[in-house]
C-alpha cells in the first residue's frame, strides 16, 4: 500500500509539474510531491526491488543514445570532448571547495551535490554511502530547475529571439533488442553486486545498453511512457528521502544550490566560449554541448539553434561517462583516508 502512496504522489506530482511546465517535471514533480506528501507525516517508501529494476531501465535509457553516427562523430571533436571533461573538474573543484569552506558540508556530499549531471547516478550513490541523500536531493533539483530555465534565455539573447523548434522522429527498441540488453544486463547487475561495485544495476543496464547501441545490434530507444514512468518512480524516491526533513532544511540549502549552479554556468560559459575560438564551432552550439543540465533537455533544445544533436549527444553523453569515474574515484579517495 506504502508504495502505491508513494509512486501515485509521484505521478499526480508529475502531472501538476508537466502542466505548468517546470523544469525536469517528470523527475522534480514527484521529488516534491513525494516530499511534501512526506514531510506532512505520511511514510513513503519504494522496495529495493522495485528501484533496482527502475535503476536497470534507467541505465538502459541512458546509454541509448550512443550510436554507430555518434561514435563516428565523436572522432572530429577530439579537443570539445577533452575540454567539456576540463569544464566538469573545474565545475566540481569549485563546488566542492564552496560547499565544504563555505557551507561546512562533509567531503562525500559536496562531492556528489557539486556533481555537474548524471543525476540518477549520484542518486545511486548516495543512497549507499550517505545520510545526506535528501540534501544532495534538493541541490541537484534546484540546479536542474535553474539550468533549465537558463539556457533558453541564454539562447535567446544570443539568438536575437529567433528560436525555432524541429521535431527529431526516433524510432523504437523492439521487443527482441530490449530483452537482448536486459537479460545480461540484470546477470551483470548481479554480478556487479557480488563484487559489492556502487550502483550495479544503474551501471550494468547502462554499460551493456551502450555497447548495443554503439554497436548498432540494439538500435531504437524504449517507448517514451516507459522511461517517463521509471523517471517518475525516481523522482518519488527522492521525495521520499524527505521524510523526517525539516523545512528549515530546504531553505537553508536554496542558496548554496543556486551558487553552485551559477558556477557551472559561468564556467560552462567560458569553456565554450573557448571552443569557439579554437574550433570555430557555433558558440550556441557548444553552450548547449556543455551546459550541465540533463542529457534529454539540452539534446532536446539543441533543435531551437538548428544544433547538430550528434555534437551535443555525444558531448554529455562525455560528461556522463566522465562523471562516472570521476565522482567514484574522488569519493574512494576521500572514504579511503
Amino acid at each position: 500500500m506504502i508504495v502505491f502512496v508513494t509512486v501515485g504522489s509521484g505521478l499526480f506530482g508529475a502531472g501538476i509539474a508537466w502542466a505548468l511546465g517546470l523544469a525536469a517535471p517528470f523527475i522534480t514533480g514527484p521529488a516534491l510531491a513525494v516530499a511534501f506528501v512526506s514531510l506532512m507525516g505520511v511514510k513513503c517508501h519504494i522496495p529495493l526491488y522495485f528501484r533496482n529494476t527502475v535503476f536497470l531501465i534507467i541505465g538502459i535509457v541512458l546509454g541509448s543514445g550512443v550510436t554507430p553516427d555518434i561514435l563516428k562523430e565523436a572522432l572530429t571533436w577530439p579537443m570539445s570532448i577533452v575540454l567539456t571533461c576540463v569544464s566538469v573538474s573545474l565545475i566540481m573543484l569549485c563546488s566542492v571547495f564552496l560547499l565544504e569552506a563555505y557551507f561546512r558540508m562533509d567531503r562525500a556530499t559536496s562531492i556528489l551535490a557539486s556533481s555537474p549531471g548524471h543525476l540518477s547516478f549520484i542518486l545511486s550513490l548516495g543512497s549507499e554511502i550517505t545520510e545526506n541523500i535528501s540534501s544532495i536531493a534538493v541541490i541537484q533539483t534546484i540546479r536542474v530547475f535553474i539550468l533549465t530555465l537558463a539556457v533558453p534565455i541564454i539562447l535567446s539573447f544570443s539568438a536575437d529571439g529567433e528560436l525555432t523548434v524541429n521535431q527529431i522522429i526516433v524510432s523504437k527498441i523492439s521487443l527482441t533488442h530490449f530483452l537482448f540488453i536486459m537479460v545480461p544486463a540484470i546477470f551483470g547487475a548481479f554480478l556487479m553486486s557480488y563484487f559489492r561495485l556502487p550502483a550495479a544495476f544503474l551501471l550494468s543496464g547502462m554499460l551493456l545498453s551502450s555497447i548495443g547501441h554503439g554497436l548498432g545490434v540494439t538500435p531504437g530507444e524504449l517507448p517514451r511512457p516507459i522511461s517517463l514512468f521509471c523517471f517518475i518512480v525516481l523522482g518519488s524516491l527522492i521525495g521520499s528521502r524527505f521524510s523526517g526533513v525539516s523545512f528549515t532544511l530546504l531553505r537553508s540549502l536554496a542558496l548554496s544550490g543556486f551558487l553552485i549552479t551559477l558556477i557551472g554556468l559561468i564556467i560552462s560559459i567560458i569553456i565554450s566560449f573557448l571552443i569557439h575560438l579554437l574550433t570555430g564551432i557555433n558558440f550556441l552550439y557548444v553552450i548547449i554541448a556543455l551546459a550541465p543540465g540533463g542529457f534529454e533537455t539540452m539534446v532536446a533544445m539543441s533543435a531551437f539553434v538548428g544544433a547538430d544533436p550528434a555534437y551535443v549527444a555525444i558531448h554529455h553523453i562525455a560528461r556522463i561517462f566522465f562523471l562516472s569515474a570521476l565522482v567514484p574515484i574522488a569519493l574512494a579517495r576521500r572514504l579511503n583516508r
